[in-house]
């Protein structure tokens, strides 16, 4: 998948929102879909296949799949990915496109078992997935499932944000790339990223480093950081990661780094923040942070699964 491609789908992610926010597919986002480029341009080719649908010159629907494909991570460990997963999205004026999507990922990845998480709220689409054979992912929906839900709230009346004494707030702009890959590897080890994927992501038409924003400690470790990917067209903002180092946890760098990071999103033109985290019981941390800070969902992924043949 090409930068270009990137535009269009992050396109087609703004027009969905501006009409039918509640359709927009997880990892579908206008962030979510330039962090997850960006990260994997340089590893991802035939493992990662994508089709585009036009109609009169304008991208109305498309769709991403990750193929089983083996995965190194940055302490040397080997990750298998036995199945197949998909990211599409479609423009709810051509909702019959996804019967298109649904047979060209059928025959992308034949053979293996294929998961897929539209939105719960996209009743034409859910209907159109059973139709082909696919299920509730029972256990993506179990306590430790990995299903996401999408949360938002409004940028009036912010808290100010507090840093314990001696940490501060820095930008990747400030700190540089070497910083910015650092905080990212310590929150999320074991990690598949690299100095070469920071680059892909600051490659992307809309990373902005002074979006990008990091708490650095009393001894110069990065220990907070998150990425903010801003939607000029419907003055949203995404926060897409966010993450701290786990010698500096529960301290209150999370909160206090998401409200500046709001404020900042807020004096570049936004009126609206959006943040995704694993939904299930099983995972309360990021959820309890972000309801901590004014957030409430909006949206949810209805997992899905159909196993080992083509529908």
């Amino acid at each position: 998948m090409t930068a270009a491609d990137l535009r269009l789908m992050q396109g087609l992610a703004q027009r969905v929102t501006a009409i039918r926010p509640e359709l927009v597919n997880g990892d579908a986002t206008f962030g979510e879909l330039a962090w997850n480029w960006g990260k994997g341009h340089a590893r991802d080719g035939v493992s990662r296949p994508r089709r585009l649908w036009f109609s009169g010159g304008r991208l109305v629907a498309w769709g991403w799949a990750v193929l089983p494909r083996q995965e190194t991570r940055n302490d040397g460990s080997v990750k298998d990915v036995t199945s197949a997963s998909l990211v599409y999205q479609v423009h709810p004026d051509h909702a019959e496109l996804v019967d298109e999507v649904i047979d060209w990922y059928d025959g992308a990845a034949a053979g293996v078992d294929r998961t897929v998480m539209p939105s719960a709220a996209d009743l034409f689409a859910l209907k159109r997935w059973a139709a082909h054979g696919y299920e509730t992912d029972s256990a993506s929906l179990g306590d430790d499932g990995s299903w996401t839900q999408l949360n938002e709230r409004d940028l009036t009346h912010l808290e100010q944000p507090l840093l314990p004494d001696g940490f501060r707030f820095r930008t990747a702009d400030e700190a540089g790339p070497e910083a910015a890959v650092q905080a990212h590897l310590d929150a999320w080890a074991p990690s598949a990223y690299t100095a070469e994927s920071y680059e892909g992501v600051r490659r992307t038409a809309t990373y902005r480093g002074d979006l990008h924003v990091l708490v650095e400690a009393p001894d110069g470790t990065m220990a907070s950081s998150t990425i903010m990917w801003l939607d000029e067209a419907n003055r949203t903002a995404e926060f897409e990661p966010v993450g701290t180092h786990p010698d500096y946890r529960r301290l209150g760098l999370g909160r206090a780094m998401l409200l500046h990071g709001m404020r900042l999103a807020r004096a570049a033109g936004a009126v609206q923040m959006t943040v995704a985290c694993l939904g299930a019981p099983g995972h309360p941390q990021a959820r309890g942070l972000y309801y901590g800070v004014g957030f409430r969902e909006c949206t949810r992924d209805a997992p899905l699964i159909s196993f080992g043949t083509a529908g």
